[in-house]
């Protein structure tokens, strides 16, 4: 299961990062294309602070807070790996993980994350909002990883 995991981990960040890389060189930020029959919007969006552009004033400790999260859940992984059992939380560490480096790295790297995917919804609100691969892995992982505590 450990490798499993490393390997699940390494997808996503590499994943991620060549779908961002994509993003950033074919599609203008004014551009928003259909995709999946209309399941999907494909848009680019430069998040430069957390989740739904919070504290993008200040990029510098949106960086270092993600820097020390992901540490600290790295610290985690690691240890878990040492351990018998608890597979859920492991392959939930690993989601997350691969998402937080993902997205960690383009904070570190670009001053901001590449955003990509939003969903054709009514609701004006939640239309606006842009993810990409990564956060969605980190919401699954996190879920898993708190399942995996119980």
């Amino acid at each position: 299961m450990t490798v499993v995991c490393l390997v699940i981990l390494a997808g996503i960040f590499w994943g991620d990062f060549f779908l961002k890389n994509y993003i950033e060189s074919h599609v203008d930020k004014r551009d928003e294309r259909a995709i999946c029959k209309g399941k999907f919007l494909i848009r680019k969006h430069h998040n430069k602070g957390m989740m739904l552009n919070a504290g993008q004033k200040r990029r510098r400790l949106v960086a270092a807070v993600s820097l020390a999260f992901t540490l600290i859940l790295t610290v985690v992984f690691i240890v878990s790996l040492g351990r018998r059992g608890n597979n859920l939380l492991r392959l939930g560490l690993a989601l997350l993980l691969g998402g937080a480096f993902s997205n960690t790295y383009d904070r570190l790297r670009r001053g901001y994350v590449v955003d990509y995917v939003s969903f054709p919804v009514k609701w004006q609100a939640f239309r606006k909002i842009v993810f990409n691969c990564s956060d969605f892995c980190i919401i699954i992982g996190a879920l898993l990883s708190a399942l995996g505590m119980l």
